[in-house]
């Protein structure tokens, strides 16, 4: 069956000063989604919240110090899109760079696994030897995977909010 593709030109917009040395079509990309000058294409860390209000950001690091204490193994649990995939990657890399090399990542199978940090993506993780689970892009309502990690005496640190309807201990983390 064929099919053909119409391609909408957009105007060049008035008003729009981005850098001349930038290539035509990402000045049109930009104009096209409403960045009208050089600045809004600036990313700083000034421009960044302070770490400090992530909720439960500082258990979540006293919880990997005390894994890095203790030579614990650590499963980064992730998620599978490209945001899941690369927080991930980042995190286990993250990890090493920092000298801690007893890390491993698990990124559960969507069709056979479903969504989230699951009792049987703990177990997963559980048979890969995991002593702490740490959750990235995922686990922010993965109440049944939390209690289970916690039946096994596994502890994590994660995506977890009190937001998502229950309290997580320490916020951003459990035990």
């Amino acid at each position: 069956m064929k099919q053909q593709i119409q391609l909408r030109r957009r105007e060049a917009v008035d008003g729009v000063e981005l850098p001349a040395d930038l290539p035509p079509l990402l000045q049109r990309l930009y104009a096209s989604r409403g960045v009208r000058s050089a600045q809004e294409l600036e990313r700083s860390v000034k421009g960044m919240l302070p770490w400090t209000q992530l909720t439960g950001v500082e258990k979540a690091v006293e919880m990997l110090h005390d894994a890095f204490q203790k030579g614990l193994h650590i499963v980064v649990v992730g998620d599978f899109d490209a945001d899941g995939a690369t927080s991930t990657a980042l995190s286990v890399l993250a990890l090493r760079a920092l000298g801690y090399g007893n890390v491993s990542y698990l990124v559960p199978n969507r069709f056979e696994d479903g969504y989230g940090l699951s009792p049987e993506v703990v177990d997963q993780a559980h048979a890969r030897g995991a002593q702490m689970i740490m959750t990235v892009d995922n686990g922010i309502s993965s109440h049944a995977g939390v209690d289970h990690a916690h039946a096994l005496g596994i502890p994590g640190a994660g995506d977890r909010s009190p937001s998502a309807g229950r309290d997580a201990a320490g916020g951003g983390s459990y035990r």
